[in-house]
């Protein structure tokens, strides 16, 4: 019984990255990567862009509408609409490594210059104004404790 139950789960294992390696018209679908991201198959397409790092909402509504692609089903496009979608997101936006490398960039260059921003950067304290009285306990939280070194000692 208990073998039957493992060969079914391997079956079902099998079958599914069999479909997921399926060939249409020469292109071969294993999990579509657009900007350096893997979109998800079974999700609006207006959804699944959201899964590429540095392409919010609005973007992927701007994306879609420039190409003139509808908002179905990941799975569903074509090989040219696949091909034209990688594309226009590689060359037009910066996203995925390559914005997150722009990000650190920025940070380091404003912790070198020891601007308000770059010391609150390296304090790991909000820097755009927010209060720290009573707010952002979780960017203060190692940072009350004091170590056993540091202690004045006991007489």
């Amino acid at each position: 019984m208990l073998g039957l139950r493992g060969s079914a789960a391997v079956l079902s294992d099998v079958s599914h990255r069999l479909l997921q390696t399926l060939t249409f018209h020469g292109i071969k679908v294993q999990g579509i990567r657009v900007g350096g991201a893997e979109i998800p198959d079974n999700k609006r397409l207006a959804v699944s862009l959201q899964s590429i790092f540095g392409v919010g909402r609005s973007r992927a509504h701007q994306i879609l509408s420039a190409l003139n692609i509808e908002n179905k089903l990941t799975i569903e496009l074509t090989g040219r609409e696949l091909m034209s979608l990688r594309e226009y997101v590689s060359y037009t936006y910066v996203v995925g490594e390559d914005l997150r490398r722009c990000v650190i960039a920025d940070i380091t260059r404003l912790k070198g210059l020891q601007c308000y921003k770059g010391i609150r950067h390296e304090d790991k304290l909000p820097c755009r104004g927010q209060r720290t009285k009573t707010n952002s306990r979780t960017a203060k939280k190692g940072l009350n404790a004091v170590t056993e070194r540091f202690k004045a000692p006991r007489n």
